[in-house]
């Protein structure tokens, strides 16, 4: 038994990750002899209902499917989607049954921690926004926090082990524990030994608001680092902070009187779209944490809309085969896929998977720079 409570990826990719009425379902369709050919798709809402969300964790669900003996097709990664499919599989039922409750899952969660991430974006385009948030969830998963933030658009991320699987540099400098292990009193000395412990191509960034005014940390981090300071970082906790706002417009006003506009002012701590819109035109970047991490799941569901050929649903769903297209102004419409093509229309369906091949690459930065495309397309998110 392992130390963690976590589901080794052996597991996954053997199909053993899944709700047991799948194995249910295998063992009495196998005794029945049946194993019907089917078209199943991965659909959050039917119909298109003006709630955009980006769609996240395709590779891993392209890799999980990868040498079946289906095919697939998809949104490409870093899409916006507003109802119909963003998956389809077309195969024999029995081939991919086991698969359904990992595939949702790499899906959901990553589509959500996306969709945050790129709200977190639009609120301040021409700012630096980074990923704070993997301490906020199950350490097994920080990777898919950091790649779908990455790919919701967020310029960078903190978790180290994160980095190394998506070979991504992870950045940060220094927390509240530094300064109280140095003590009360004493952050020039935690700030000097900051300056003189870590590589030269690591930002200068001093964490002021440990034990005094804001205003006052800054002013004695500028003294004690002078030019080599980069920014500083405003953690104040909620309960302590006051109009943020006007504090922020303060340590900026000091820093320009002294001399130190040049220094930038960077701010954490629950921050989310409001809070960056509030600020976006004070403060110099943010880093965002539990908004983006503890996103809520999209509530995914697999169908099948077809067995051997003629159109098939459970209630409350639509059958057939669908296509989702992507109008010139920016609509999301959803069709059958043996009707034709609203005008103007670009096919967001696009092949995944060819017997079991994979016939797609997967690129973080391309995703990414789909998705601020799309989300000007979109106009999402609506409000200002």
């Amino acid at each position: 038994m392992s130390e963690f409570d976590i589901i080794p990826p052996e597991a996954i990719e053997s199909g053993d990750a899944t709700d047991a009425y799948f194995d249910r379902t295998a063992e009495t369709l196998r005794h029945a002899g049946r194993n019907p050919h089917v078209v199943a798709e991965v659909t959050a809402d039917q119909f298109p209902t003006g709630e955009f969300e980006l769609l996240a964790g395709l590779r891993d669900a392209a890799h999980l499917l990868e040498g079946l003996p289906i095919d697939a097709d998809a949104l490409p990664e870093g899409t916006l989607f507003d109802g119909g499919p963003v998956l389809r599989i077309e195969g024999t039922y029995l081939e991919f049954a086991r698969y359904e409750t990992a595939l949702l899952g790499f899906l959901s969660h990553a589509s959500a921690v996306a969709t945050h991430a790129l709200r977190a974006r639009r609120a301040a385009p021409e700012s630096t926004v980074l990923s704070f948030g993997t301490r906020h969830v199950h350490p097994s998963i920080g990777a898919m926090v950091e790649r779908s933030a990455l790919v919701g658009g967020l310029d960078g991320i903190s978790n180290v082990a994160a980095g190394e699987v998506l070979d991504r540099e992870a950045g940060g400098t220094m927390p509240h524990a530094l300064l109280i292990a140095f003590g009360r009193g004493n952050q020039e000395d935690a700030w000097q030994a900051f300056d003189d412990a870590v590589a030269a191509d690591v930002p200068r960034v001093a964490l002021c608001d440990t034990y005094s005014d804001e205003v006052d940390e800054v002013l004695r981090a500028v003294e004690t680092l002078g030019d080599d300071l980069d920014s500083v970082r405003l953690d104040t906790t909620g309960s302590r902070r006051g109009d943020f706002r006007h504090i922020v417009r303060e340590v900026q006003w000091e820093l320009d009187a002294r001399g130190h506009a040049d220094v930038d002012v960077f701010v954490s701590g629950g921050i989310g779209p409001a809070s960056i819109r509030e600020l976006r035109d004070v403060a110099d970047g943010f880093g965002v944490g539990g908004y983006v991490s503890n996103a809520e799941p999209v509530d995914f569901a697999l169908d099948i809309v077809a067995v051997d050929g003629e159109p098939a649903a459970k209630r409350g769903k639509l059958s057939g085969a669908k296509a989702v297209y992507r109008t010139d102004d920016g609509g999301h419409h959803v069709g059958l896929r043996s009707r034709e093509a609203p005008d103007d229309a670009e096919s967001l369906m696009q092949p995944l998977l060819r017997d079991g091949e994979l016939v797609r690459e997967f690129d973080i930065d391309a995703a990414a720079e789909r998705a601020l495309t799309d989300a000007e397309r979109t106009d999402f998110p609506r409000e200002s």
